[in-house]
């Protein structure tokens, strides 16, 4: 047991340091949130590998919205 949970702490520490690696530093300043709910050290962790995995959002061109926007005025007409 103590064989395997040495194997499990390692891998996890060796993708921890690989995600975070990729995230370094950030350029503008952040407004500071309050916490107020704190969970344990391996959930939130967890959480933020998710984060990092989860795929960005694809971007709308400001055209694109316009024109939807118009048509749903045009049929509330």
């Amino acid at each position: 047991m103590t064989i395997v949970d040495d194997v499990v702490k390692g891998v996890i520490d060796g993708v921890l340091k690989e995600i975070l690696k990729k995230t370094t530093g950030r350029t503008t300043a952040r407004t500071r949130r309050k916490t107020t709910r704190r969970t344990s050290g391996s959930t939130a962790t967890l959480r933020q590998i998710e984060k990092l995995l989860k795929p960005a959002k694809r971007q709308t061109s400001r055209k694109r919205t316009v024109r939807t926007r118009a048509k749903t005025k045009r049929r509330a007409y």
